[in-house]
């Protein structure tokens, strides 16, 4: 009798399991009805890169490989790199000609950072957009992907927008302490920024993390999903950028992917789903729990990075040109939010 209980139990269990499932595709389709993005997805051959677009290209692959090759691992273990990591952040935002801030906490004996450079807006200066990506790596990794291709990003982003006009504020941020063991805690560096600008009554407007952007493949297959039925909805070769925000960020997706469709001839994915999609993997999850809209622009990492958190995680795995396509189409998407015309970017 009691075997036959186990039995039944766990019989109920995986219904339930499939049930459950079942129910978050349903959410996830109905999702991606009621919330189309705008604009269509870029097909065809790419064009060729720009003069502009190849020195992008150049530019990032020497931030990548200093930090990923001469710096390498990225965490409280290898505290001193942590620190040269976030002193070369820092230099690289000083060259912008503004002085960026160290915004330290305690942890473990040690002062980790988080490295904010901030260029003031105009009209509307009191409306911030945030711009952000961790620069520690998993343990034991180089971290070349994930994510000095974000770090090298960003700090391109602020080479390209500075002198851009703008009516709201801009904030590039390099966050600490992302990977576990920190990750999602209440020590994880953006979470402990995005809680002093709530508590300082800053007016972010939208946040963009950008999370391991430098892997492409246009091999049939190369793309997974956390569930299988998205690849019905969504392409089968890992081609093209993604923007991932929950459904309280929905608009927020939906005006990033029309400025990215309309700004950049390279292809680009959105979607708004229920938290419980495991969309929340990198630091625009602490400005949701803040109360922000927040969005990840992501080559989707493990659904399609094979070195994910590995120590083949290496310079040489990354498509800087195709890197350099995607963050110039980015700083169009930022230049567009920061335009006070820009609608649907509020808290």
């Amino acid at each position: 009798m009691r075997r036959l209980f186990f039995k039944l139990r766990a019989r109920w269990l995986w219904v339930i399991g499939h049930v459950l499932a079942v129910i978050a595709v349903i959410l996830i389709v109905l999702g991606c009805i009621v919330f189309p993005m705008p604009g269509k997805s870029f097909r065809g051959p790419l064009p060729a890169l720009t003069a502009d677009q190849q020195a992008l290209s150049g530019a990032l692959e020497r931030h990548v490989r200093v930090l990923a090759e001469e710096i390498g691992e990225r965490s409280m273990d290898r505290f001193d790199r942590l620190e040269l990591a976030a002193d070369y952040v820092s230099a690289q935002f000083a060259a912008t000609g503004i002085q960026p801030k160290s915004l330290s906490y305690n942890l473990e004996g040690h002062q980790p950072r988080n490295i904010e450079l901030e260029f003031p807006g105009g009209a509307n200066a009191g409306e911030i957009i945030v711009v952000g990506a961790h620069y520690d790596s998993e343990l034991g990794t180089p971290g070349a992907n994930d994510n000095a291709s974000g770090v090298a990003a960003t700090i391109e982003l602020a080479r390209i927008l500075k002198d851009k006009p703008r009516d709201r504020t801009i904030r590039l941020v390099a966050f600490v302490n992302e990977e576990p063991p920190w990750f999602q805690t209440d020590v994880m560096g953006s979470m402990v920024y995005a809680k002093e600008c709530r508590k300082n009554g800053d007016r972010i407007v939208g946040m963009l993390s950008l999370e391991t952007i430098g892997y492409y493949s246009d091999a049939e297959g190369s793309q997974n999903y956390p569930l299988p039925a998205l690849g019905k909805i969504y392409p089968s070769r890992g081609n093209f950028i993604g923007f991932v925000g929950n459904i309280g960020s929905r608009e927020l997706v939906r005006n990033c992917v029309g400025a990215f469709r309309a700004n950049a001839q390279f292809p680009c994915e959105g979607i708004a789903a229920p938290e419980a999609l495991d969309i929340g993997l990198s630091d625009h999850w602490s400005f949701w729990q803040a109360g922000y809209q927040a969005l990840m622009i992501t080559d989707t990492a493990p659904y399609r990075y094979p070195h994910y958190h590995s120590a083949q995680d290496t310079p040489d795995k990354i498509d800087y040109d195709r890197m350099a396509r995607v963050v110039a189409g980015v700083a169009s998407v930022v230049e567009d939010l920061s335009k006070a015309k820009r609608t649907g970017t509020g808290e």
